[in-house]
């Protein structure tokens, strides 16, 4: 590989890094795991039976 190539793919590697850093975030929901979700759920339920 030559030097023009090696520096240009550097380079193009960075970009797509920067530009994927800028992206938006996928419109996925963030991960909450099985305890948390438990949690949530008791603390949710706790104040509705009390009132």
């Amino acid at each position: 590989m030559n030097r023009r190539k090696k520096i240009n793919q550097l380079l193009k590697a960075n970009a797509k890094k920067a530009s994927a850093k800028l992206a938006p975030r996928s419109s996925k929901p963030r991960y909450i795991s099985k305890a948390d979700r438990a949690r949530l759920d008791a603390e949710g339920a706790a104040p509705s039976s009390a009132e």
